[in-house]
């Protein structure tokens, strides 16, 4: 029998680079570990990228939209209708990540999933049609094994196609109204948490709201009868189409060499099941902010992330990614481009 296309091996860590990186960062005009984690994230680009001095000028983003059946159960405070509704906007330049993608000078890909109007025909839009959204996972799984699979290689797919534009950087992001009910549900069972630990107000639920969210999970939870130890039935039976993608597309960048950039709670439990599927991706996420979502937290302490930034965000779309991208770039810039000790005639700490 074949194994899954997600379990071939990723690309492996240069550590002759990396190790240049770091000698080169210790020569550096500066107290050495001053300028904090920037230090660490040009040393671990360069292992990535397999070059002493990374860059990052070619950026892909990536938008994975579906709806959720989900929302029957009234876990969201706006209507279905918005999915399909925020896909005319990511195309037409007027959402926040495409004016952050036009102002990093990346480039931009939509790709519906399946929302709940089948009939949508935008140009400039990836129509893949999976099913009219998921089904209601609080009564029956998600999505069949057929839409599942053909979730996580559109993903798949998604990334290949960075990585052959010349991508150094990855930036996914999803929309899908419903979709922070999929995530708790999901990390509720890859972590072995109880959903009202993990459940929040996503799009603006008051506290009773939240509440019903999580018991609607933790009904699904039992229904379902989960286990930690089966990444992919979580998957089908409580994600999301655009989890799945994700998911897929996480996979296929460490295995294209491709590094990622997670955004915030929906993605990081995308890249949680990632790393679940094949714990060899692990070091090609690099994880952009700490959103608002009080399930983030734990996310990204499970897969011992640190995370650039926290602003407070909960928008979505790939965008806390995009805002973590310039800071990225002058870490870069900082390592390549600053003097060293006998470059600048600057005298060394004494050894």
């Amino acid at each position: 029998m074949n194994q899954p296309w997600w379990r071939a091996p990723c690309q492996p860590f240069d550590t002759a680079a990396m190790e240049q990186a770091r000698a080169r960062q210790r020569q550096l005009t500066k107290p050495a570990g001053s300028l904090g984690q920037l230090e660490g994230l040009a040393v671990h680009l360069a292992g990535l990228q397999g070059c002493e001095r990374p860059s990052l000028e070619q950026v892909a983003i990536a938008i994975f939209a579906g709806d959720h059946g989900v929302v029957e159960e009234g876990i969201s405070a706006y209507p279905q209708a918005v999915t399909g509704q925020m896909l005319h906007n990511f195309v037409g330049g007027g959402a926040a990540i495409s004016v952050l993608a036009r102002e990093l000078g990346a480039s931009l890909e939509v790709v519906d999933l399946g929302t709940i109007d089948l009939g949508l025909a935008l140009p400039g839009v990836h129509h893949l049609r999976l099913g009219a959204g998921t089904a209601n996972f609080a009564r029956q799984p998600a999505m069949t094994d057929a839409q599942l699979q053909a979730a996580l290689g559109a993903g798949r797919d998604s990334a290949q196609r960075a990585a052959g534009q010349g991508a150094r950087l990855f930036i996914g992001g999803e929309m899908g109204i419903g979709n922070t009910t999929a995530a708790a549900a999901v990390a509720s069972t890859l972590l072995g948490c109880q959903a009202r630990e993990l459940s929040g107000p996503g799009t603006g639920l008051d506290p009773v709201g939240v509440r019903h969210k999580a018991e609607v999970i933790e009904r699904a939870l039992v229904l379902h009868g989960l286990r930690a130890d089966d990444p992919l039935q979580a998957l089908g039976c409580v994600g999301g189409f655009e989890i799945a993608a994700l998911a897929g597309a996480y996979l296929a960048c460490a295995q294209q060499g491709v590094a990622v950039l997670v955004d915030g709670f929906i993605c990081s439990v995308a890249a949680l099941v990632a790393v679940h599927l094949n714990p060899q991706c692990r070091p090609w996420l690099l994880f952009a902010h700490q959103g608002a979502e009080p399930g983030h937290r734990a996310v990204l302490e499970a897969l011992e992330a640190s995370p650039l930034l926290a602003l407070g965000l909960r928008l979505g779309e790939g965008s806390g990614a995009a805002l973590a991208v310039p800071l990225m770039r002058l870490a870069c810039a900082l390592h390549g481009q600053m003097a060293t000790f006998a470059e600048a005639a600057v005298a060394d700490r004494p050894a």
